[in-house]
């Protein structure tokens, strides 16, 4: 349903010059084609979205045809709709034909301090990748952005908050909110903390 919260936010980021995008989960490639359709179109209808974010992404070079043929027609309902596929990993290469970015990291600091890139994204400029960290300390991020800088990552979005394990009544996601550290961040850095 249509939530008229979601619906003042994009009115207020769209007005700001934000891209707004809708958020497709595609399962890991089981969800059906005419479901993720139809929910494009919603998005479309009540939000004015300027793109999707294709969350768990197929990664592997089967996945790529159902992946093409998604991404054709959401770029053809919207006359060239700005599409992020969230992998969270390194996918086969032929995914960056189909997208504007790539998540190719997501996932608890601990992993990222050790992560590595694929070596065939060094042929693509840092805008084209986002990286998605949560469980960095305060005192880390100079060195999460250090990381971030390495491996080509144009975007980022780091957070102090932590997954909630799923044997919970209810598994949190740690992008659910702003880091705690968000308003020290805002002051210090003004503007570009949004680039």
């Amino acid at each position: 349903r249509r939530d008229p919260h979601c619906l003042t936010a994009a009115a207020r980021l769209r007005a700001a010059g934000v891209r707004v995008l809708g958020h497709l989960d595609l399962r890991c490639g089981t969800r059906p084609f005419g479901e993720l359709i139809s929910d494009a179109n919603h998005f479309l209808d009540w939000y004015r979205v300027d793109g999707f974010c294709l969350d768990r992404c197929p990664v592997d070079r089967p996945g790529l045809l159902d992946v093409r043929r998604t991404a054709t027609t959401l770029r053809a309902l919207l006359g060239g709709a700005y599409l992020v596929l969230g992998q969270g990993v390194h996918p086969h290469e032929g995914y960056m034909e189909l997208a504007d970015q790539l998540v190719t990291f997501r996932g608890p600091w601990a992993d990222y301090r050790w992560s590595q890139v694929a070596e065939w994204t060094a042929g693509y400029p840092p805008e084209r990748f986002c990286h998605q960290v949560h469980g960095v300390p305060r005192r880390h991020l100079e060195e999460a952005l250090r990381i971030a800088r390495w491996q080509g990552a144009g975007t980022v979005y780091f957070t102090d908050r932590m997954a909630r394990p799923e044997g919970r009544t209810r598994a949190e996601s740690p992008w659910e909110a702003l880091p705690g550290y968000w308003d020290e961040i805002v002051s210090r850095l003004g503007p570009r903390v949004m680039e």
